[in-house]
C-alpha cells in the first residue's frame, strides 16, 4: 500500500507541477498581451532615436532585397521618408512573416510595413495606419496551363504564403477558388512559390496584384503569364503596430498627409506603380503652421 500510495503522490506533484508551469505561461502571455495593448512607446522609440519595422524581404516591388544585398521598394522608401520627417533612423529587420504579429506584441519590431493588409481579425490585436494604397488577391498561372477562369483550377494545386492575406481570402471565400484545387502548398515566401509554378508543381498561384504585377513585368518570359481576377474583395494596405502607441499611430497618420499634401507621396507611387496617389487623406488634420 505504502509503494502505491508514494506513486500516486508523485504523480499529484507532477500534474500539480504542470498546470503551475501552465499558469506561469497563460500569465505571461497576458501580461504580453496587456502591456502591448495598454503602453505607449514613443518616449522610448523617440529615446532610442530609431523605430524598427518588420518586413519580409523578398515581397517585391514593397520591400525586396536586390542583387547587393541592399533592401528597396516602396514601402522602404515610404518608412525612410516618413520617419526622416519625424527625426528618426529606421531600422528593417527581416521577420518571419507567419509570426508577425507575435513579434510587434513581444516588441521585437514596433511595426509591420510591408504590404501589410488592413482586416478585421487583425484589428482584434493590431493598431492601424490610415490605408495608403489599394491592392486585390489575384490568380497567377502560366499560360500553357489554359487557367482561364477559377473552375480551371478543378484537380490542380495551387499555392499559398502562409500568414498572408492571400491565403486567409482563399479561406474566408471558399466558393471563389478553394472548392476546385485537389490540395494547396502553403509557402515561406513568393519567390519559391513562382520556382513551383515555374516547375508545373503547382499550375496556379493567390499573390497580391502589386507583386504579380511588378514581379512578372520584370520576368524575360512575362508573355508567358497569366493573372485572373477571382472576386476576392480589394484589400487596403496600411502600418501595423501595437494597439497600445497611439502617439506613433498619430504622428504616421499625419505625416502620410502631408506627403499626399505636398506631393511627396504621388512622386512615389509613379517610380513603383507609374500612376499617382489614389487614397484621399482628407479625414486626416493637418495643423498648419
Amino acid at each position: 500500500m505504502g509503494g502505491r500510495h508514494l506513486k500516486k503522490m508523485k504523480y499529484v506533484w507532477k500534474i500539480l507541477a504542470l498546470l503551475i508551469i501552465l499558469t506561469s505561461s497563460f500569465a505571461g502571455c497576458e501580461n504580453v498581451s496587456k502591456r502591448a495593448n495598454q503602453t505607449d512607446t514613443w518616449n522610448k522609440i523617440e529615446k532610442r532615436g530609431t523605430v524598427v519595422v518588420g518586413l519580409d524581404d523578398s515581397f517585391v516591388p514593397m520591400g525586396f532585397r536586390q542583387k547587393n544585398g541592399q533592401l528597396a521598394g516602396y514601402d522602404i522608401d515610404l518608412a525612410r521618408e516618413v520617419f526622416k520627417r519625424l527625426g528618426l533612423k529606421v531600422s528593417f529587420q527581416t521577420i518571419d512573416w507567419s509570426m508577425k504579429e507575435t513579434e510587434l506584441r513581444n516588441g521585437t519590431i514596433d511595426l509591420i510595413w510591408n504590404g501589410y493588409t488592413k482586416t478585421k481579425a487583425r484589428e482584434k490585436t493590431v493598431a492601424f495606419s490610415h490605408t495608403y494604397l489599394k491592392n486585390e488577391q489575384i490568380l497567377v498561372s502560366k499560360k500553357k496551363n489554359q487557367i482561364l477562369r477559377p473552375a480551371d483550377m478543378k484537380n490542380k494545386l495551387i499555392g499559398l504564403q502562409s500568414g498572408s492575406s492571400g491565403y486567409t481570402a482563399y479561406n474566408e471565400y471558399p466558393s471563389m477558388l478553394k472548392q476546385y484545387p485537389k490540395q494547396a502548398i502553403q509557402y515561406d515566401t513568393f519567390t519559391n512559390a513562382f520556382l513551383d509554378l515555374n516547375a508545373n508543381r503547382i499550375q496556379g498561384l493567390v499573390i497580391d496584384s502589386v507583386y504579380a504585377n511588378y514581379y512578372i513585368a520584370h520576368l524575360k518570359d512575362s508573355a508567358s503569364y497569366r493573372t485572373l481576377k477571382v472576386g476576392f474583395p480589394n484589400e487596403d494596405f496600411a502600418i501595423g503596430m501595437r494597439q497600445g502607441d497611439k502617439i506613433l499611430r498619430q504622428k504616421i497618420n499625419l505625416t502620410l498627409a502631408q506627403m499626399a499634401q505636398d506631393g511627396s507621396l504621388n512622386k512615389l507611387n509613379q517610380k513603383w506603380f507609374g500612376e499617382n496617389n489614389q487614397i484621399s487623406f482628407k479625414d486626416v488634420k493637418i495643423n498648419k503652421k
